[in-house]
């Protein structure tokens, strides 16, 4: 499964893509220089089930560990996933 990452204008995505469209989003803001904030995730039904959201998310963790960033949420799914987890201890910024 490739992931994506696009960035432009302050705005951000962790996409997979696939039959022409968007199968799977997972969409940021920066915040400031130091950090940047998920605000949405989805995936297609085609894809449920198969751990995707999680992939996006270690995509996200990936990006913020190579650039020293750290990570917030607005995103329901993405907030329940770096709160109190060990794996993302490091770049979740509370």
């Amino acid at each position: 499964m490739d992931i994506k990452h696009i960035e432009a204008g302050g705005r951000g995505a962790f996409i997979i893509k696939g039959e022409g469209k968007r199968l799977a989003e997972m969409t940021y803001s920066k915040a400031g220089e130091t950090g940047f904030i998920i605000d949405h995730t989805q995936v297609d039904e085609s894809l449920r089930g198969q751990g995707v959201g999680e992939k996006l998310l270690d995509a996200a963790a990936e990006h913020a560990r190579a650039n020293g960033l750290k990570i917030f949420a607005t995103c329901p799914f993405a907030l329940r996933k770096l709160t109190g987890n060990d794996d993302y201890a490091d770049v979740y910024g509370g």
